[in-house]
């Protein structure tokens, strides 16, 4: 047998399972490792909450436009809440 090919039948192998049994923990338990994707998941499911809270908002909203776009009485009550109109016919008094 030649020298070569003693290296790469013994040798070889036992260094590439050292390095892994050294590399594989050491990538674990940095901190891009194993830590870091628990962070990354807990922030994706944060922004998955946030998506799902934000297209009800967006139902909400939409539900709202059509209201207002086919209700007359819809746009009066807007009107008063949002804008604080009334109407000429109406005296307003304010108390403190």
């Amino acid at each position: 047998m030649e020298l070569g090919s003693i290296l790469l039948e013994r040798v070889l192998p036992i260094t590439v399972l050292v390095v892994a049994v050294v590399a594989v923990p050491v990538m674990a338990l940095a901190p891009s490792g194993l830590g870091r994707l628990q962070s990354l998941r807990e922030e994706r499911r944060r922004a998955d909450q946030t998506v799902e809270s934000l297209s009800r908002e967006i139902d909400r909203l939409r539900a709202e436009v059509a209201r207002i776009k086919s209700d007359p009485a819809a746009v009066e009550q807007v009107a008063r809440d949002e804008l604080g109109l009334v109407r000429q016919t109406e005296i307003v008094f304010q108390f403190r």
